[in-house]
């Protein structure tokens, strides 16, 4: 495809023309994309990299399947949702049948923050209270209403900055929180910490609307609350009228392997009363759902005031969103999450007995976070050494983006259509760049002699007994090293910003 532009002409123009604030991936030398298949993406030059990280092109880049439908219906119609059209009604009834049975009302909006913000109005229009209450890291969504519950953005505007409605929880990491994986019972510790929270509000005489989290933390980190932690939250929450929101506009429509949304990791006896998503719901797509229960629509509607989204809802949106269903179906993306989720932690799992720079690995299907660390036993975040492996990655045509309040955990979170060859590839490169890193820091690792600290890789074509597993959740610590400290500021002027995917 010939390009309009040379690079150096689109990025000054995007200079010129695109708000400084928002920001582009590897701000050094980033990446001019023109096209993506499955999951790979290709520059201008034709170099093809691999996407770890595009958790928007849920079931692969450019999906023909995907592409037809929204194409198809593009030609019969496309008009705002005042109409009746089967395609709304025949979404909503599949969605829906993903869901647990009392989330069973739609609203089409369409983008996460979109659905984040709808899911505010709902809770506080349900019983009148305005309170929410919001964990640590956590991020939500870019509009106003959003920033204000979100504590990895109002942070960075200084201590005044967390209004008075929001009250922010400890994030159930067991890795880095309060309570670690050596508590008897974090998840009720955890609990316990919301339902101080909500004493103290009362006390003060104000009401708790909602509770919200995303099922499993991504930009706070890839964190993967303790079992029983929701159901207990929960509880406390709508003792004083509050409502349980589930965010999982990341995390949602398969990614966990065996679940289709994240929350149900927790068990089958926690339902949210709200559920929202995003992302991958349309892959690449911009539309997004806010799913609820009969009772809380009703009260929303008794408000007197009509709800209207011109876009929300189309009939080409509806269409792509059954469509993005039917390939995960058809093509098992859930089974494939479940097999190479699995064969991915079980590398890592290594690269973790191997590496005194791993500290932890975590995750589920195909989300996966790998948590750097400069000293295993203090858990000291290795940010630079981080930040310096996701450029050294690009240079292996190889994407991948780090996050978390300290910005050193690496984040996998790649299209569902991930192979194992993929994953083999990936490992195999951070292998080589991790022990290129401890090399050139003077970095030793106590134990790498040991026979016990060795596992047995399994081949690809050996790989067929994970063919009827679960999901498995990983969270591996590591033994005590230590290493000196190094930077790479001579190798790679790095960029201070985050940027959320």
């Amino acid at each position: 495809m010939e390009e309009r532009y040379s690079k150096a002409e689109t990025l000054a123009l995007r200079r010129k023309h695109i708000g400084p604030s928002c920001k582009v991936f590897f701000a050094k030398d980033p990446l001019k994309i023109v096209r993506a298949q499955g999951q790979y993406m290709f520059d201008e030059k034709g170099e093809k990299y691999l996407d770890c990280i595009n958790n928007v092109a849920h079931v692969g880049h450019s999906h023909p399947y995907v592409i037809k439908a929204a194409t198809k219906q593009m030609e019969l119609l496309n008009t705002n949702s005042r109409f009746l059209h089967d395609n709304l009604v025949q979404y909503a009834q599949r969605l829906t049948a993903t869901l647990p049975e009392k989330l069973s009302v739609c609203y089409f909006v369409n983008s996460g923050s979109e659905a984040n913000d709808l899911a505010l109005r709902l809770a506080r229009q349900y019983h009148g209270h305005q309170d929410v209450i919001t964990l640590e890291n956590a991020y939500h969504g870019h509009v106003t209403s959003l920033i204000d519950i979100s504590p990895y953005k109002f942070n960075q505007l200084g201590k005044d900055s967390k209004k008075e409605f929001v009250h922010v929880a400890p994030s159930p990491d067991i890795y880095r929180g309060k309570y670690k994986e050596d508590h008897p019972d974090p998840a009720s510790a955890y609990a316990e910490e919301v339902k101080k929270i909500i004493e103290e509000t009362q006390k003060n005489g104000r009401k708790i609307a909602a509770f919200i989290a995303e099922s499993m933390q991504s930009c706070g980190g890839q964190v993967i609350p303790p079992v029983g932690y929701f159901q207990k939250v929960a509880e406390y929450v709508r003792a004083v009228g509050g409502v349980f929101i589930a965010d999982e506009v990341q995390v949602g429509f398969g990614r966990v392997g065996k679940h289709f949304w994240a929350f149900q990791l927790q068990g089958e006896d926690f339902v949210p009363d709200i559920v929202t998503m995003g992302k991958p719901i349309g892959n690449g797509h911009p539309m997004s759902c806010v799913v609820t229960t009969r009772e809380i629509a009703e009260s929303f509607g008794a408000s007197g005031m009509e709800y209207f989204n011109t876009f929300g809802g189309n009939p080409v949106s509806c269409a792509i969103g059954l469509a993005v269903l039917e390939v995960i179906e058809q093509e098992d993306l859930q089974g494939n999450a479940i097999r190479v989720g699995n064969y991915l932690l079980e590398l890592l799992a290594e690269q973790k007995e191997k590496h005194p720079l791993v500290g932890d690995i975590r995750g589920v299907g195909l989300f996966v976070g790998v948590d750097l660390v400069k000293d295993q036993q203090k858990r000291t975040p290795a940010t630079a050494e981080a930040l310096h492996l996701i450029y050294k990655l690009k240079e292996h045509q190889i994407l991948l983006s780090s996050d978390g309040p300290h910005r050193n955990v690496l984040k996998f979170k790649p299209p569902m259509c991930f192979t194992m060859e993929d994953a083999q590839h990936v490992v195999e490169t951070i292998d080589a760049l991790l022990t290129e890193i401890e090399e050139a820091t003077g970095m030793k690792t106590e134990n790498n002699a040991s026979a016990n600290a060795q596992y047995k890789r399994k081949t690809i074509e050996g790989s067929s007994q994970l063919e009827g597993s679960n999901e498995s959740i990983g969270h591996m610590n590591g033994a005590a090293c230590r290493q000196e400290n190094g930077l790479y500021s001579k190798k790679c002027s790095l960029p201070s910003e985050t940027i959320r995917t």
